[in-house]
């Protein structure tokens, strides 16, 4: 009975969605809902957020505007702090975030706390849907307990529960939301095919369907580890290009060639974003409950671990050849965003690589033209308001760090004493008697 009136009101779109958390998974996800005809209340503990929600005032890069603006004024989407209003929704999607915490231990509390939060008002023929992602069991052993206690409802009888991975690429502007495809995997069949067929009414991708949560939740987490570890074999080969004095960035451009059985990855000075530099983590973490050590996939952390300091090191021995220390330089880093073209500064290697400078005695100031400030570890920096000839000509070396498309390269080149580019950013260049490529 319940699968059949969700799958009817799904087709009638009368079911009233719940996003819970307002970020760069929550957001795109609600405004899709809302676009497609569900109704849908976003909700976030962070007042602001709901504040600019609810003004129509968009603060996510793969959101535009004038979506969300619309879908506000016409009422299909508002944003809330009270949870009391999930007892409204028939469809609940938690998106909220699972970093690591002091110890590089998974930092679950934001998934708790949200199921927590949820279960108090949860309804009968209500689908919970988990997208954070995190370890392979979080959705049977963490959530189910918590909203059948919270609820005093059971799963698969009086709602239903699945797990379906977040595939957010911030600045891919071939793949959103909204045509990416998606994998579905809920506890019992009916559960499955209710949330896959509720995915299906709302995007343009395809739908997957996995066995179990279990399934689903390791399926994101290889999507990433796999990057993870191929982006290690190509930093640890870029060291030892280095060494034999070979452009590692010229190898791959090189066996790219190749119609088959190679995908290209190139060199950088560590790994950014909200999935890549942590979920190797969270599956290293639950291997260890059964006994099993994760070899490669630790080698693979430590080597990319490790990068922001070898940055630093090849920038150091850069000034060195022109008799000039790294203690007292001055060092202007071009770029603190993850990847090219976004404002996403999250777990970014340049923060790191800051950091190293300043313990090696560098005075450092930043440009980057999508961050104009940011937050790390309790101390909020500021980029300086224009990259120009007389900044450029001040500086005794220049890292790039984030190949940003609106940067003037060219009078980079021109002005700049040194220029240490880990990103590949000024390969078009044609005079590099200043420039060194990690």
């Amino acid at each position: 009975m319940m699968k059949n009136e969700l799958l009817r009101k799904i087709e009638n779109k009368e079911i009233v969605v719940g996003v819970v958390g307002l970020g760069y998974v929550g957001l795109p996800l609600a405004v899709e809902k809302a676009k497609a005809g569900f109704k849908t209340i976003g909700f976030d503990v962070q007042p602001q957020k709901v504040e600019m929600v609810n003004a129509g005032h968009n603060y996510i890069g793969d959101v535009v505007d004038s979506d969300l603006a619309k879908i506000v004024e016409s009422g299909m989407l508002s944003a809330t702090t009270d949870f009391s209003f999930v007892k409204d929704v028939d469809f609940v999607a938690i998106c909220v975030p699972t970093p690591l915490d002091a110890h590089q231990q998974p930092d679950i509390s934001y998934v708790r706390d949200s199921a927590t939060a949820v279960a108090k008002h949860l309804k009968k023929g209500t689908m919970v849907v988990l997208e954070s992602t995190t370890y392979p069991g979080t959705t049977e052993e963490l959530l189910k307990p918590i909203l059948e206690k919270g609820s005093g409802l059971k799963c698969g009888e009086d709602f239903y529960l699945g797990f379906s991975p977040e595939r957010v690429d911030p600045g891919n502007l071939i793949y959103k939301t909204k045509n990416t495809p998606k994998v579905v995997g809920a506890i019992g069949k009916d559960a499955t095919e209710v949330i896959a067929a509720m995915y299906r009414a709302v995007l343009e991708g395809e739908v997957y369907e996995v066995s179990s949560p279990a399934v689903a939740e390791m399926e994101k987490i290889l999507e990433n580890t796999y990057r993870n570890i191929n982006i290690g074999l190509v930093n640890e080969l870029t060291m030892l290009c280095n060494e034999m004095g070979i452009s590692m960035w010229e190898v791959v451009d090189a066996a790219k060639t190749k119609p088959y059985g190679f995908q290209p990855f190139y060199p950088c000075p560590g790994l950014g974003g909200h999935c890549i530099p942590l979920d190797p983590y969270y599956l290293s973490w639950k291997a260890r409950e059964y006994g099993f050590h994760t070899s490669m996939i630790e080698s693979s952390m430590m080597i990319n671990d490790k990068m922001p300091e070898y940055c630093v090191d090849r920038a150091a021995k850069q000034l060195n050849k022109v008799k000039k220390a790294m203690n007292g330089a001055k060092v202007l880093v071009l770029g603190v965003a993850y990847k090219q073209d976004i404002d996403d500064y999250r777990e970014s290697p340049a923060l790191r690589v800051i950091e190293a400078l300043e313990r090696e005695g560098a005075e450092v100031t930043y440009y980057d033209p999508w961050v104009k400030e940011y937050r790390y570890k309790g101390q909020t920096r500021q980029s300086i308001p224009a990259l120009t000839e007389e900044v450029l000509k001040a500086a005794d070396l220049v890292m790039v760090t984030a190949a940003h498309t609106n940067v003037d390269y060219d009078m980079v080149q021109k002005n700049a004493d040194l220029i240490f580019d880990t990103k590949n950013a000024m390969k078009n260049i044609q005079n590099r008697s200043n420039i060194e490529v990690l």
